[in-house]
């Protein structure tokens, strides 16, 4: 059975909830209130509420919206949007305070969380690393000398003269390519660590320990992604489907930008307020 697409679902409800999470909040399509969460209600969504909350997860640790799956949702009535809006954030608010949503963001942190890249070898391990292949070279050949026909014999003794002085050289104590590789070890530690350290820096920025600080950037990008909407924009039809009749919106601004602008004022705002409240209360 082919996937209704999210636009079709927001079409088919009028009221594009999925403006208030965009990437960040996830539960798109559903409007339950803490109260009102029961099997009844539920089912007129054709979901179980472990699959609700595995709805949240996905949303806003993957960074996409969950809607798949969500087989009744063009039967649900509107009610007030608003107060929908609301009840949509307060669950899932709460949802992420829970021991399931800690353990699966902990889980994706440490999935993310940057291998270091190995130490470089120190002068004497590379030496000894490389004479040791050059003396695995040298019997390599010597074997093919050892089997080969006349035809292919000098080619091979060739070679084998070639492996014989490379290991010389290998193992030569004043071997230029080996005391350059000294001088410089010093400094490709500090590079090799200083690379290590920054990816650690950047993945601990980018998931801290607090899965609230992660839910916060999540936040943060809500706001900005639903500010300055033009409610007022006039739409036109074009192929059966809705376009901007300014140009500029239709070209230029994201599809969540245009999803907010769907959702209506009487969503957005109050869920902007919303989260600008919650952005405060995670410290």
């Amino acid at each position: 059975m082919k996937r209704p697409s999210l636009q079709n679902l927001v079409v088919k409800l009028r009221i594009c909830i999925a403006a208030l999470v965009l990437t960040i909040l996830g539960l798109v399509l559903f409007s339950f209130t803490i109260q009102k969460m029961n099997e009844d209600f539920l089912k007129q969504l054709g979901i179980e509420k472990a699959d609700a909350d595995k709805k949240i997860t996905n949303s806003i640790l993957g960074g996409y919206l969950d809607a798949y799956g969500l087989k009744n949702a063009k039967n649900i009535a509107l009610g007030n949007r608003t107060a929908v809006a609301k009840d949509l954030l307060v669950y899932t608010k709460q949802f992420v305070g829970s021991a399931s949503f800690k353990k699966e963001y902990e889980s994706l942190r440490q999935n993310n969380k940057p291998q270091a890249n190995e130490t470089p070898q120190t002068p004497e391990v590379f030496r000894a690393e490389l004479i040791k292949r050059a003396k695995e070279y040298v019997t390599q050949t010597e074997e093919l000398v050892k089997n080969a026909t006349p035809d292919t014999k000098k080619i091979f003794e060739k070679s084998l003269a070639d492996a014989k002085a490379n290991l010389k050289t290998t193992e030569d104590p004043n071997n230029e390519m080996l005391k350059i590789y000294q001088e410089n070890y010093g400094m490709m530690v500090k590079s090799n660590d200083e690379s290590n350290a920054a990816r650690l820096k950047e993945w601990e920025a980018k998931y801290p320990v607090d899965p609230q600080l992660f839910i916060k950037t999540r936040l943060v990008q809500f706001l900005e992604e639903t500010k300055d909407i033009d409610f007022n924009a006039q739409l036109t039809e074009l192929k059966g489907k809705k376009v901007f009749v300014n140009q500029e919106y239709e070209k230029r601004r994201s599809n969540r930008w245009k999803m907010a602008f769907r959702a209506g004022k009487e969503v957005v705002e109050p869920a902007r307020a919303f989260v600008q409240q919650w952005i405060t209360e995670i410290k």
